[in-house]
C-alpha cells in the first residue's frame, strides 16, 4: 500500500492498492468511508459533466469477482479495526469508520451481482461485529431502480442501517440532458425515486455549480423545488437533501466551463429547500 496520507480532495480508487475496495476521507461523512467500486472499467450509463472519473465511457459494470471482493473487504476492514492504517494514513480527527459506500467509477446498480454484493456486505458486517452505527450507503443515479435485483438489494440495504443517495442535479429533462448527459423523463425519475424510498431510507444528492460563468437559473431552482413539492403533496417521505458544489476538478471535456458556487449562493438555495420543510445538509 502507498504510504501517502489521505485527504478530502483525494478520492483515488487505487489508494489502498486493491481492485474493488478503496478508502476515502469523506467531507460528507466526517470520517473514513470505505468505498466499493463495482465499475473498475470506468463505465457508466450516464456522463455527468462534473464527473472525476478518468477515461469515462458509456456502459455497465463488468462481472464482479465476488470472491476477490470478499477477500479485499474483509482484509481491509480488519486492517482498519485491528491494524494501524488509521494512524498511518488518516488525519487526526477523522479516524473513524463512518460507512461502507457502494460508489466508484460508474453506476453500481448496473452490476448483475448487485444483490449478492449487498448480501456479502451484510455477512461481513455481522462476522466482524462492526459497530451498529456504521452505515451502508448506495450512491446511485437512480436510473435502474426498476430492476428486480436492485429492488431486492434495497430491501436488504435497509436492514444494514442503509441509505440510498439518489442523484438529482436538475429537475427538468433539459437540465438532466445538459448536466448528466442522459435522456430521461421526469416521470421516470419520480417513479424510480419512489421505488427507492419505499424500500430504503433515501436522500437526494444534488450537485449545484456554475456553468459557463452562470449559476443555475431561477428556473432550475424552481423546477427542483416544484419536484420536491410534488413529493410532499403525495406524502412521499424523503430523508432530505444533500446539497454540495464542486470540490475536485472534472475530468470531462466540459471541465473548463465549470466552477464551484460561493458559500452564500449555496446557502441561499439551501434556504429555499428548507422553506419547504425538507431537511437539507449543505456540504461545504
Amino acid at each position: 500500500m502507498s504510504e501517502s496520507n489521505l485527504n478530502v480532495t483525494d478520492h483515488s480508487r487505487d489508494s489502498a492498492g486493491l481492485h474493488y475496495v478503496y478508502p476515502v476521507v469523506s467531507r460528507r461523512a466526517g470520517g473514513v468511508s470505505i468505498g466499493i467500486n463495482l465499475n473498475p472499467n470506468n463505465a457508466c450509463n450516464w456522463r455527468c459533466i462534473y464527473c472525476q472519473v478518468p477515461d469515462l465511457k458509456r456502459g455497465t459494470a463488468p462481472p464482479v469477482d465476488l470472491t476477490l471482493l470478499e477477500r479485499e473487504l474483509r482484509g481491509f476492514l480488519h486492517e482498519l479495526l485491528q491494524g494501524d492504517f488509521m494512524q498511518r494514513r488518516v488525519p487526526e480527527g477523522m479516524r473513524r469508520i463512518n460507512d461502507i459506500a457502494l460508489s466508484g467509477n460508474g453506476e453500481p446498480t448496473s452490476a448483475a451481482e448487485f444483490l449478492q454484493v449487498i448480501e456479502l456486505v451484510g455477512r461481513l458486517k455481522q462476522e466482524l461485529s462492526l459497530p451498529v452505527d456504521i452505515k451502508v450507503i448506495l450512491i446511485s443515479n437512480g436510473s435502474l431502480m426498476h430492476r428486480d435485483n436492485v429492488r431486492q438489494g434495497l430491501r436488504q440495504l435497509a436492514q444494514l442501517n442503509g441509505e440510498v443517495w439518489f442523484k438529482l442535479d436538475r429537475a427538468s429533462e433539459q437540465g438532466m440532458l445538459r448536466i448528466n448527459d442522459t435522456c430521461t423523463s421526469m416521470s421516470k425519475v419520480h417513479d424510480n425515486l419512489v421505488a427507492a424510498i419505499e424500500r430504503c431510507p433515501t436522500w437526494l444528492q444534488t450537485c449545484w455549480f456554475a456553468l459557463d460563468g452562470e449559476p443555475p437559473s431561477r428556473q432550475d431552482e424552481d423546477d427542483y423545488l416544484n419536484f420536491l413539492a410534488g413529493l410532499l403533496r403525495d406524502s412521499i417521505k424523503l430523508q432530505g437533501v444533500l446539497l454540495y458544489t464542486l470540490a475536485r476538478p472534472s475530468l470531462q471535456p466540459e471541465a473548463p466551463r465549470l466552477a464551484a458556487l460561493t458559500a452564500q449562493q449555496m446557502q441561499a438555495f439551501a434556504g429555499r429547500i428548507r422553506a419547504l420543510g425538507i431537511e437539507t445538509k449543505l456540504i461545504a
